[in-house]
Order: structure tokens, then C-alpha cells, then sequence
């Protein structure tokens, strides 16, 4: 019994509330290291912080499946778990920034480093469940347009968060520490702002979709649920051994992929503020380090808007070329984008390069899964979902140890960082050519 087919609507509030997830996530990436220098923390150390993120999604991602896997309510099997996640995740936001206010608790820096351990877990709780929903509810037909629109609209929440503490200093907030602060109020309410649509966007997801119920779900994907319940349960173990080659294939793309994207956040602020504000951006309470903070979210939210848009373009071009092409061609661009970092002195001109990033961003977040989902067993989907977020975590957590050495190794520049990244997102292109997908029938699904 085949799924039915979804109308486009349907399918944007299956993921609508990924705007708002996305809007935190990028604040974040935005962020971070800006907050955490601010709080004390050295560009050496910066990147062990760094490592709270994937080390929880790592643990979370495949917990979460495997629950939401089993779990049958009035909300959904899904949906549940998005509303939890998005409540914490706001909750953190809204605390991170003001970590200096909470001393009497623990040292600023720690506490900081606590609420990005706790708002990056959270994200993961509220993200691994949206690409499981869309692999549960689009059939096999519409499947490239789910993951192109669900990558869409992360991406015009990327470049929303990106650009929000940008547009605050355009309309007069503070974009500098005062007096005795620690971290500008631009970016604070920055924060407060996105936590509130965060919240907002997954509600709207909550009262918008209704999850096939139990017997629905199993008769569309030729489960038999008599079957079902006498099986033995799988272990974590038991279920990567059994595990498709095309899980391990991708597995290896999402490595180098991953790899580039983590150096990229942490470093990028530091390695234009060195590079393009040069002596004036050596205090992290400057005002030229400050507008360095601010441009990197504005790349960051220029190569989201060209993500958004690819991402529109996707199901047609992979139609065109198929899937394995325009992920690879999408991540050699991005490559070559973040190594000619490396010859730009001007702010503006930064812009031409990240867009390279942007056509790999869109791939990176809808090419992989469309191609999994289909080569999943349907009942065990939200569990695989998370267990291929390894693919993504372990790489980050690879660059956080490495990133430290490899910056005292280039002579303590940034910039070098940003350039072995752009080399990793090339390798992660030419890896796409050994990934051989379930059917031919899926390239132009």
C-alpha cells in the first residue's frame, strides 16, 4: 500500500518548525566563539568547548531514534520529542548569553560552556525526529522534494539567525560590551529573539501535522505488526552490524563534509578578524573584533540564502545529473570557496567565496538522506536517522581534538584552519562517487 501523496503545504508544516530550530543552530554556530572569547575562553582552547555539541549528539541522536522508533501518543511518534527539545533549546538560549550574571553559580566561562552542552543537546533532541517525520510521511515519489524543502527552509532560518544580531546593531542596539558586560547586547537579544521563534515554528509544526497512527504507518510500509512484536529486539550494536554499505558509504562524505563545516564555525570569526581587521580586532572587547563577529554572521547568513535558494533547485537538478553529481559537484565548490578565503582582504569580497559553501550547505543537508531513507527498513527509521548522525558528530569531535594542535602547528593563524577545511570538503566531493545507491529507480525519485 503506497503513501499517499502529500500536497506542498503538507509538506512544509512537516518541517516548518525546523526554521526555528535553525534560526538557534545558527546563532550558535554564529556565536559561540565570539561569547566564549568574551567569557575568557583563548583561540587555542576555543574548540574543546566546541566538542559539548557533537559529544551530544553522539549519545542523543540514537536514543532519540530508537524511543521515537516505539513510541505511539495522542501527539504522534515523532512530535513529542520536537516540542521537549525546542522547550529546552529555547531555555538555553536564553541563558547562554548571560552567563556573567550566573557567577554565583559557577565561573562564567563554565557556565557558558554548560548551556551550550545543554541548548546543542536539546537541538538534537528536536532535530533527529524531523528527518525522521518526513522519512515516515512522504512517499517514495516525493521523497527529493521533502529533504530540498526541509533543507530550504533551514536555510532561510540560517540566514534570519545569522543576520539577527547584524540588524540589531543596524537599529541602534549595542554591538560592544558596556561598562562592566561581557557580551554585547546585540547579541544577547539576538538570542532572547530566537528562542521565541524557535519556539513559535515547532508549535506551529505540532498543531499543523497529523502522524499516520500505528496500523496506518505499518500498512504503508508492509509492516506486519503481529510479526513485529514477536521479534527480538535489536540492540545498537546488532542494528550498525546490519547496517546498509550505503550508510557506511555516505558515512564517509558526512566525515569530511563535517569535518570542513566544524573548523569553519569555530575559527571563522577569529580568522577574519585577523586577516581583514587585522590589529584592531586583537581584543575580543574591540570594537573591530565586534564587527568581525557581526560579518561572520553575515556570511554565514549569505551562504544560507544561497543554500535556500539551491536547495529550491535540487529535486531538478538531481533529476537532471542524479543525486550523486549534484552532491559532489555541491561539495567541490564549497571547498574551493572556503580555500580562497585564504587570498581575500576585503569584507565584501568574503562574500563571493562563502558562497561556495552555501551550494554545499543545501547538498549536505538534503542529499544524504534522500538517498538513505530508501534503503531503510520504514520501522526502524528514526533509529538509523540517528544513528547516521554519528556520520556527523564524529568528525566534529575529530576536529575539536585536532583543532588545537593544527592551529599551533600553522604558526597560530586561523586562516590556515579555514584552508585544511576547504581541502576536507574537496575529499568529502570526490568520496560521493563511491556511493552506489538501493536502485536506479531512486536518482530521479
Amino acid at each position: 500500500m503506497k503513501k499517499p501523496k502529500l500536497s506542498f503545504w503538507q509538506i512544509w508544516n512537516l518541517s516548518f518548525g525546523f526554521l526555528g530550530v535553525q534560526i538557534g543552530y545558527s546563532l550558535q554556530n554564529g556565536n559561540t566563539s565570539r561569547i566564549l572569547e568574551a567569557l575568557g575562553a583563548d583561540v587555542h582552547s576555543i574548540g574543546y568547548f566546541w566538542l559539548a555539541a557533537p559529544l551530544a549528539g553522539l549519545i542523543v541522536q540514537p536514543i532519540i531514534g530508537l524511543s521515537s522508533d516505539k513510541t505511539w501518543t495522542r501527539l504522534g511518534r515523532r512530535i513529542p520529542f520536537i516540542l521537549f527539545g525546542s522547550i529546552v533549546s529555547a531555555l538555553a538560549m536564553f541563558f547562554m548569553p548571560n552567563a556573567e550574571y550566573f557567577a554565583y553559580l559557577l565561573p562564567a566561562l563554565l557556565f557558558g560552556a554548560t548551556m551550550l552542552l545543554l541548548m546543542d543537546t536539546s537541538f538534537n533532541v528536536t532535530m533527529q525526529p524531523f528527518r525522521a517525520l518526513v522519512g515516515d510521511m512522504v512517499n517514495d515519489d516525493q521523497r527529493n522534494l521533502g529533504y530540498s524543502l526541509q533543507s530550504a527552509l533551514i536555510n532561510f532560518g540560517a540566514v534570519f539567525g545569522s543576520l539577527l544580531p547584524w540588524i540589531l546593531t543596524k537599529i541602534g542596539v549595542s554591538n560592544v560590551p558596556v561598562g562592566t558586560e561581557k557580551v554585547a547586547a546585540s547579541v544577547i537579544w539576538s538570542f532572547y529573539i530566537g528562542g521565541a521563534i524557535l519556539l513559535a515554528s515547532v508549535l506551529w509544526t505540532v498543531f499543523k501535522t497529523k502522524e499516520y497512527a500505528p496500523k496506518e504507518h505499518a500498512a504503508y510500509n508492509d509492516i506486519d505488526l503481529d510479526a513485529e512484536s514477536k521479534k527480538e529486539k535489536s540492540n545498537i550494536f546488532k542494528l550498525i552490524s546490519d547496517a546498509p554499505s550505503i550508510f557506511w558509504k555516505l558515512g564517509i562524505v558526512q566525515f569530511f563534509s563535517w569535518f570542513a563545516l566544524f573548523l569553519m564555525w569555530v575559527y571563522t570569526t577569529r580568522a577574519i578578524a585577523n586577516q581583514v581587521w587585522g590589529a584592531e580586532a586583537i581584543d575580543p572587547k574591540s570594537i573591530g573584533f565586534n564587527e568581525a563577529g557581526d560579518w561572520t554572521g553575515v556570511m554565514f547568513a549569505f551562504y544560507s540564502a544561497v543554500a535556500a535558494l539551491f536547495s529550491l533547485a535540487i529535486p531538478s537538478i538531481a533529476k537532471a545529473l542524479g543525486r550523486k553529481k549534484t552532491y559532489s559537484f555541491s561539495l567541490l565548490l564549497g571547498g574551493i570557496g572556503l580555500m580562497s578565503m585564504l587570498l581575500v582582504h576585503d569584507k565584501n569580497l568574503l562574500l563571493l567565496s562563502i558562497s561556495g559553501v552555501g551550494l554545499a550547505w543545501a547538498a549536505i543537508l538534503a542529499m544524504p538522506y534522500a538517498m538513505l531513507s530508501g534503503s531503510l527498513p520504514a520501522d526502524k527509521m528514526g533509529v538509523y536517522m540517528g544513528l547516521f548522525n554519528g556520520t556527523i558528530t564524529i568528525p566534529q569531535i575529530a576536529a575539536g581534538l585536532l583543532g588545537s594542535s593544527m592551529i599551533a602547528f600553522f604558526g597560530n593563524d586561523p586562516m590556515a584552519i579555514i584552508v585544511i577545511a576547504g581541502v576536507s570538503m574537496v575529499i568529502a566531493g570526490l568520496c560521493v562517487f563511491l556511493v552506489k545507491e538501493k536502485s536506479a529507480a531512486t536518482h530521479t525519485s
